[in-house]
């Protein structure tokens, strides 16, 4: 199980958007222990001519940003925080290392 899950608020630590309020993961690539995150790390994309855009066109698009980037913000104390896993008989659970409450499923 990866630390961020889908659905999860995160704040980027480093690069441009660091400095932006915390959104949400749309998709997290797990091969490439990436993430899609909701408004952040914003590309252009260049499209050719096609039906839908008969001069071509420029669009922006999120870009991948590497899991290590990321921190996950509890919804219990709304600060960033380390992910803590805790196991149980049942099952293995993501709990908040600061105000150790659990952060949910993500999904």
């Amino acid at each position: 199980m990866s630390h961020i899950l889908k659905n999860d608020r995160v704040k980027v630590l480093a690069g441009v958007d660091s400095d932006k309020e915390p959104s949400r993961v749309v998709r997290v690539i797990g091969d490439k222990q990436t993430a899609i995150v909701q408004g952040r790390n914003m590309r252009w994309k260049h499209l050719r001519r096609s039906q839908d855009y008969p001069h071509g066109a420029r669009v922006q698009k999120e870009a991948p940003i590497p899991l290590s980037r990321l921190m996950v913000v509890c919804p219990g104390c709304g600060k960033p925080t380390r992910v803590k896993f805790q196991v149980t008989e049942k099952a293995k659970t993501r709990i908040c290392a600061k105000c150790k409450k659990p952060l949910g499923e993500g999904k």
